[in-house]
C-alpha cells in the first residue's frame, strides 16, 4: 500500500508543472494572436499550427515543452512574414480560376470601350477640322434659338401644314402610339428643314388617348412649336384655302402654295379602310390632291407584287419639305417613296 501510494504526489506535481507551463503557453499564443495580421488566410493557418502545438504539450508535458513551444511559435511567425512577402496582397491572390478568368475579360472589354470612345472622339474632331469652313460650328443654344425664329417665321409667312386628328376615337391602342410617333418624325423633320412649314394639331383634346399617347412617347411635346386646337380643320380655315391630301384623289398636286392649308389625315388603319379621307372631304366640299407618283414614279416588281402609294404622313411631310425647297418632285418623291412600296421613278428604269 505504501508503495503503490507514494508516487502519486510526484505525478500531481509534474500535472501542475505541465499545467502552469501550458498556460504560459497559452497566454503567448493569445498575444501572437493579437498581431496586426495582413491576410487572413495565413492567421487561420497559423492558429492551427498553434492548437497542433497544444496537443503536443498536453501529449507530453515534460520539462522541454515549453521550449518546443517556444521553438514552434518562432517558426510558425517567420512562416508568416514569408507568407506574407511572398503572396500577392489584395483579393485577387484567394480568388478561383474561373474568377480571375472572368475579371480578364472584363478588364478587356473595358479597355476596348475605351480606345473605341477614343477613337470616335478623334474622328469627330477630325471631321470638324475638315468641314470647320465649310460648315461653322455654332453651339446648341444658338443652334435652338435659329429653329425657333424660323418656325415662328413660318407661322407667318411659311406654308400651312393641318393634321386632321378627329378620327382617331375608333383607332387602338397600337394605332395611336404608331400616330403618335409619326408626328414626332414629322415634327423633328419640319426642326431640320431650312423652309419649314407651320403645323396645326386639329380635332385635337387634351383628354384623349393620343394626347397621353403622344406625352409619353415624345420627349418635350407639350412645348412643340406648333399650333394645337379642338376645332376641326373645315371650321378653322375657309374652305376654298383647304386642300385634302388623299391616294383617292384623281388631281395630282402640281405645286406648294402659300396660299394653301394643306391636310393631312391623321389615320393609322391597320384594316386599311379605302377613301376614309377623301369621303370626309367630300362631304366638306374640300378640294383633294394625291402626291404625282404615278406622274414620275413607274411600278417595279417584287417578290409580294406589292404596290402602294398610302404612305405615312411622316412621309408625305417630307416629300412636301423637299420639294419645297428643291422644286423637284422627282426628288422629293425618291425620298419619301421607300422600293418596298413597289414604285421606282421613271429616269432610274430607263
Amino acid at each position: 500500500m505504501l508503495v503503490g501510494v507514494g508516487p502519486e504526489p510526484e505525478v500531481e506535481s509534474e500535472a501542475g508543472l505541465g499545467e502552469c507551463r501550458f498556460r504560459r503557453g497559452r497566454r503567448l499564443v493569445q498575444r501572437t494572436k493579437r498581431m496586426d495580421w495582413k491576410l487572413e488566410g495565413s492567421a487561420q493557418k497559423t492558429e492551427s499550427r498553434v492548437l497542433q502545438e497544444h496537443e503536443i504539450t498536453l501529449d507530453d508535458p515534460g520539462e522541454d515543452g515549453v521550449s518546443e513551444s517556444f521553438q514552434l511559435l518562432q517558426i510558425d511567425v517567420g512562416c508568416e512574414h514569408w507568407e506574407q512577402e511572398t503572396l500577392p496582397t489584395g483579393s485577387a491572390a484567394w480568388c478561383s480560376k474561373n474568377v480571375q478568368r472572368k475579371q480578364r475579360h472584363w478588364e478587356k472589354i473595358v479597355a476596348a470601350k475605351k480606345s473605341k470612345r477614343k477613337q470616335e472622339k478623334e474622328r469627330r474632331k477630325a471631321n470638324r477640322v475638315e468641314n470647320s469652313g465649310i460648315y461653322p460650328q455654332h453651339s446648341k443654344r444658338f443652334l435652338r434659338s435659329l429653329i425657333k425664329e424660323r418656325l415662328l417665321e413660318a407661322k407667318h409667312s411659311g406654308p400651312r401644314l393641318c393634321i386632321d386628328l378627329s378620327m382617331t376615337n375608333h383607332m387602338s391602342k397600337k394605332e395611336l402610339s404608331r400616330l403618335a410617333g409619326q408626328i414626332r418624325r414629322l415634327y423633328g423633320s419640319n426642326k431640320k428643314a431650312d423652309r419649314p412649314f407651320w403645323i396645326y394639331l386639329t380635332g385635337f383634346t387634351t383628354d384623349s388617348p393620343l394626347y397621353e399617347e403622344c406625352l409619353r412617347m415624345n420627349d418635350g411635346f407639350s412645348s412643340y412649336l406648333l399650333d394645337r386646337t379642338e376645332e376641326d380643320c373645315f371650321s378653322l380655315f375657309p374652305l376654298e384655302t383647304l386642300v385634302y391630301l388623299t391616294p383617292d384623289s384623281d388631281h395630282a398636286l402640281e405645286n406648294v402654295d402659300l396660299n394653301k392649308v394643306y391636310i393631312l389625315g391623321g389615320l393609322v388603319d391597320e384594316s386599311i379602310q379605302k377613301k376614309v379621307t377623301f369621303q370626309k372631304a367630300q362631304e366638306h366640299s374640300v378640294k383633294t390632291a394625291r402626291l404625282p407618283i404615278q406622274e414620275y414614279m413607274v411600278k417595279c416588281q417584287n417578290g409580294k407584287n406589292y404596290h402602294s402609294e398610302i404612305l405615312t404622313i411622316n412621309q408625305v411631310f417630307d416629300i412636301l419639305s423637299t420639294y419645297f425647297e428643291t422644286q423637284n418632285w422627282p426628288e422629293a418623291l425618291k425620298k419619301g417613296v421607300s422600293s418596298r412600296k413597289g414604285y421606282v421613278l421613271r429616269n432610274s428604269v430607263e
